[in-house]
């Protein structure tokens, strides 16, 4: 019987969203946060604020690592121009990939006899490639850890929040109508573990595309409502990313390191307190 649970979990055979799962770091790692970047549905751009997050907190000194949990459609590699293999040290001991400028990544496409090879596999084996990803892979004293998450409420995200020691999450979205079901998809997950994790706040991709001609903001998708979302769940709303053809260009090249990335200043200044 775990806590939270009026059955014995070990023996009802199905996974119970109370049940504490939290795994060890591997003896040899050292993680002091782990941030979790979220949204209910996909194609928000969750890799890209991953990205920017871990170099914007690498610009201010602090030691940052990203593990890839989106196992199926891994991005992070290639924002960072990084190609694999992992190294296995010995049995057990796998040493992250490490970025031009010090960033420890861990991502499937690291495994992969060729990173453009499918990962067709069920969700408990995905499940486990995250819980390994955290348990045998060597973290070098990491201040920030960012887990880039596949959409949704499934198998990965519920082995992350499960068997992470999760800081905080930040829930990713556009401006469209579906903005609210996103957030509160994700806040309802992140309420309904043993211990709830904290929302830190939201971030809102895509807000707008600048004029090169002059410079007005044109909202592709509308006006948006994150503002509303935010109060209605009482979460900071941390700030909007344009769409700008710079940093798509930089991520195609696999230099996201050379972004210019104050526009995370706001959430910088809100990590720097979890």
């Amino acid at each position: 019987m775990s806590e939270g649970c009026s059955h014995n979990c070990d023996s009802c055979g199905q996974e119970c969203a109370s049940r504490d799962l939290h795994e060890k770091l591997h003896p040899k790692s050292s993680v002091k946060k782990v941030i979790g970047i979220v949204s209910g549905k996909g194609g928000v751009g969750k890799s890209l604020v991953t990205s920017l997050l871990a170099v914007a907190m690498s610009k201010k000194g602090y030691r940052t690592a990203i593990l890839d949990a989106d196992v199926t459609g891994p991005s992070i590699p290639k924002a960072f121009g990084l190609k694999g293999p992992a190294l296995a040290v010995e049995e057990n001991e796998i040493a992250p990939v490490v970025s031009r400028d010090g960033i420890q990544v861990m991502s499937t496409n690291f495994l992969l006899p060729q990173e453009t090879d499918p990962v067709i596999w069920r969700g408990p084996i995905i499940a486990g490639m995250v819980k390994q990803f955290w348990t045998d892979v060597v973290w070098s004293d990491v201040d920030y850890m960012f887990v880039d998450m596949p959409p949704g409420t499934g198998d990965v995200p519920l082995t992350v929040f499960q068997s992470l020691s999760v800081s905080g999450i930040i829930v990713v979205a556009t401006p469209q109508e579906l903005v609210g079901m996103i957030v509160e998809k994700a806040v309802k997950m992140a309420n309904m573990m043993p211990t709830p994790i904290p929302v830190l706040g939201i971030i809102e991709n895509m807000s707008y595309v600048k004029c090169p001609d002059c410079g007005k903001e044109i909202k592709l998708f509308g006006e948006s409502n994150v503002d509303k979302v935010a109060a209605q769940y009482n979460i900071p709303l941390l700030g909007r990313l344009p769409i700008d053809p710079m940093v798509t260009a930089a991520v195609d090249k696999g230099a996201v390191e050379d972004v210019d990335v104050s526009v995370m200043d706001d959430t910088v200044a809100v990590l720097e307190k979890v």
